[in-house]
């Protein structure tokens, strides 16, 4: 921990950060992935322990204390050492993997918290990259919007335009500066969003574009998430928790038990009441219960019962949910994969406007300068092209990340955000999550 904070105090507070960096980052700073890689380890724990019932506890003691007056009421014990353990159980089977399966759901949770974590922090990377570009062309547009209202001004002194044309032209050049400051906000609320989630500061998180690899399109069959994985898991460990429990009436349990004592005749009268006294002692055996009327484990059986019909319910609510997901991020990304066709024509439409805009401000249009002729291009003209051009740039830049924001979460619930994650490089594979349960000691 001293380490990271020492490299997070020490990064430069300009340097570009690549995108596999940041999910890295946000996925060992998650608080959602640290939640799971403690539920990770405490079900592990229940599942030792589940196994540890089967090997031999020891106890000592000592039960020292005054002379007894009269008849003695208990041994008199200098020192004492007991042992016991399960050596036979029906219930004790379906606990155990009951507890494997709750371990199992454990590490799908914690994969999936770290596949979320690593959509959010892509997306927000992706989105922050996107806006830093169309910052960019805002603040061309801007440059253009002043020299066209530096134009109109001169255009309306010379009685060639009339005063609401320049007004027109300063009503442009508020909504493109109010547009720059939509955009910087914008950026702003991205770059604390991935310092929260990376720990680094706010002004030290500019994007590299080069670090964001393709997104491709869609086309890997569907398979289980690791959030369905898990609940399904869990459903299952609640279900094997219902059995044991169900099966506890009316079946014999086997324990095991020893016991040693170092007696003295010292501490009290034991001697006077029996004959044969004896300073070491030891006793070994089995205990065999039967519960013939159990009223607490029966109901014991039906809270489980009802706890595993719970999880059930959950685990095909998850499955319902995604296939509903599934479908909507299949038609929005039919829908965005038009919308960016159109946006691309758009903005060579744009380009070519201002090249021909461009070829005649320089050359001329051709058509001489007789009464019959097609008016020159003014500069007026050029700077609504280049207004026009950057602003449909924008909206092809928007939609672009529209589009790979969805196929993400198409990625994602279509159980392939690993896929995904080995694009951006081993560092961005998110903490260890295969989940291999000890073997039980039966």
């Amino acid at each position: 921990m001293l380490v990271s904070a020492f490299w997070v105090a020490c990064w430069p507070l300009q340097a570009q950060i690549s995108l596999s960096t940041v999910v890295d980052l946000a996925q060992r700073n998650s608080s959602g992935v640290k939640l799971a890689q403690a539920d990770v380890q405490k079900a592990r724990a229940m599942l030792v322990e589940m196994n540890d019932l089967y090997i031999p506890n020891l106890d000592v003691g000592s039960s020292i204390g005054p002379p007894t007056v009269g008849f003695p009421a208990g041994q008199p014990s200098i020192a004492n050492a007991t042992m016991s353990s399960l050596v036979f159980s029906f219930s004790q089977h379906y606990y155990t993997k009951a507890a494997e399966a709750a371990y199992r759901a454990a590490g799908l949770a914690l994969k999936d918290a770290a596949e979320q974590t690593a959509l959010d922090a892509s997306s927000a990377y992706l989105e922050l990259d996107t806006v830093t570009r169309e910052m960019q062309a805002a603040a061309e547009q801007e440059q253009d919007a002043e020299r066209l209202e530096s134009i109109e001004e001169q255009r309306v002194a010379a009685g060639v335009d009339s005063h609401s044309d320049l007004l027109e032209s300063k009503l442009t050049l508020a909504q493109l500066h109010l547009k720059q400051i939509q955009l910087g906000n914008r950026a702003a609320i991205l770059r604390a969003q991935l310092a929260t989630m990376t720990g680094l500061p706010t002004a030290s998180i500019q994007t590299l574009h080069e670090s964001i690899p393709a997104i491709p399109a869609v086309n890997a069959p569907a398979q289980a998430t690791a959030g369905l994985a898990a609940a399904q898991e869990s459903a299952r460990s609640h279900l094997l928790q219902a059995r044991g429990d169900a099966v506890a009436n009316h079946r014999p349990m086997i324990t095991f038990g020893a016991q040693y004592n170092r007696d003295s005749n010292s501490l009290n009268n034991y001697s006077t009441y029996y004959q044969h006294f004896k300073a070491d002692n030891f006793s070994v055996g089995i205990t065999i219960q039967i519960p013939v009327f159990d009223l607490v484990h029966r109901d014991k059986a039906r809270e489980s019962a009802a706890d595993a019909l719970h999880a059930r319910v959950e685990a095909e609510q998850v499955s319902r949910e995604n296939d509903v997901q599934v479908a909507t991020l299949n038609a929005q990304l039919a829908e965005l994969g038009a919308l960016e066709e159109i946006a691309e024509l758009k903005q060579e439409i744009a380009q070519d406007q201002l090249q021909q805009v461009q070829n005649e401000m320089q050359y001329g249009n051709g058509s001489g300068a007789g009464a019959n002729a097609t008016p020159q291009v003014t500069p007026k003209a050029l700077q609504l092209a280049q207004i026009d051009e950057d602003a449909k740039e924008i909206d092809a830049e928007e939609t672009s990340l529209n589009l790979s924001k969805t196929r993400l979460g198409l990625l994602r619930a279509l159980g392939h955000m690993q896929d995904w994650l080995r694009t951006l490089g081993s560092n961005a594979g998110g903490p260890a999550t295969d989940i291999a349960a000890p073997r039980p000691r039966q």
